[in-house]
């Protein structure tokens, strides 16, 4: 079985990796722009379940590539975990279009994009699971905080695509889901909210993220769920 995480060199997606390597009958695909701290990982630990991915997947290349790497390790893929993410922490009024184009391009389209990419190769054996990870500040009726505006309204769009995804995909075999998730103490979070202390670290929502991923499915599909004991 493969689970594919992109956003996989830092935060949550570096403690997804972690986690998944500890499981011998998953093949755990890593992709990431900066490899270095997952080369490092595979280096220190001898980990032969993981492959480490260098992409951008705001690239449409860089997807292709990825789709043909997998489909020749023929193994069905099991998940993808749209973990990747970028923020702005910016005035409403002095946000640029390149800027907004750069938040959207990572946080909605390349889940897009490598979600149509995968589908074709989820499913047949075992039943699939993508997971969109959303953000509180995406929730509707969540709290919203000033200079957010670029990043809030793309993970609110993650969203909404999640639910349309689920019911295009659900005669395919595949369940598609979205966490949006709180405050959790990573580089994003500080670079939005500088100073705050997180109730949660990376690893800890990286563990619920990885039960939820392996089981979720059976029991959610469509559904936008917040994952949140604080939002700032």
């Amino acid at each position: 079985m493969v689970v594919v995480v992109t956003g996989a060199s830092k935060g949550i997606g570096f403690e997804l990796v972690k986690k998944y390597s500890e499981c011998p009958t998953i093949m755990v695909i890593a992709v990431s722009r900066n490899i270095q701290s997952l080369t490092e990982f595979v280096k220190k630990n001898k980990t032969n379940n993981l492959l480490v991915v260098k992409a951008d997947i705001t690239k449409e290349k860089s997807i292709t590539e990825l789709k043909k790497l997998i489909k020749k390790l023929k193994l069905p893929v099991t998940a993808l975990i749209n973990n990747a993410g970028s923020i702005l922490n910016k005035n409403f009024l002095e946000i640029q279009k390149k800027e907004l184009e750069q938040v959207y391009a990572t946080n909605l389209i390349a889940p897009f994009m490598l979600s149509q990419a995968l589908v074709p190769l989820m499913g047949k054996t075992t039943k699939g699971h993508i997971v969109n990870i959303s953000s509180m500040g995406g929730f509707q009726g969540s709290a919203k905080f000033s200079g957010l505006s670029a990043y809030s309204s793309s993970k609110a769009a993650l969203s909404g695509l999640t639910e349309c995804l689920a019911e295009e995909l659900k005669s395919k075999n595949i369940s598609v889901n979205c966490l949006a998730i709180g405050a959790v103490q990573t580089e994003m979070l500080t670079k939005a909210f500088p100073g705050y202390k997180a109730p949660l670290k990376a690893n800890e929502m990286a563990e619920y993220i990885f039960e939820f991923t392996n089981k979720g499915h059976y029991y959610y599909n469509g559904k936008v769920l917040p994952v949140s004991s604080t939002t700032p």
